[in-house]
């Protein structure tokens, strides 16, 4: 009786320990989407503006660039200023003419 209560403990804290990390992840997944959305629809009118052709690609390659930037210096003026650069150099061919 004993070893079964220990077990059934066990197993309890565990479904807890486990709810928590799917808990963490999921916050985690939201909170990238919501990022992306933003991040996606502000590299489509910066692209628009400076008359750039609109490629899903390079938004969701500088969108990728910015949410690793954020995350590692959580600022958004310098995540933004790297990856401009970074797509800027990477796609120049993509300017109307």
């Amino acid at each position: 009786m004993k070893a079964s209560k220990y077990k059934f403990f066990i197993f309890v804290n565990l479904m807890i320990l486990l709810n928590s990390f799917n808990s963490f992840y999921l916050a985690q997944t939201k909170q990238n989407s919501i990022i992306k959305l933003f991040c996606l629809q502000s590299v489509k009118e910066e692209m628009l503006k400076a008359e750039v052709v609109y490629s899903e690609a390079i938004a969701n390659e500088t969108c990728e660039c910015y949410y690793e930037e954020f995350a590692k210096t959580a600022s958004h003026k310098d995540a933004k200023t790297k990856c401009k650069l970074e797509i800027k150099d990477n796609f120049k061919h993509n300017k109307k003419i």
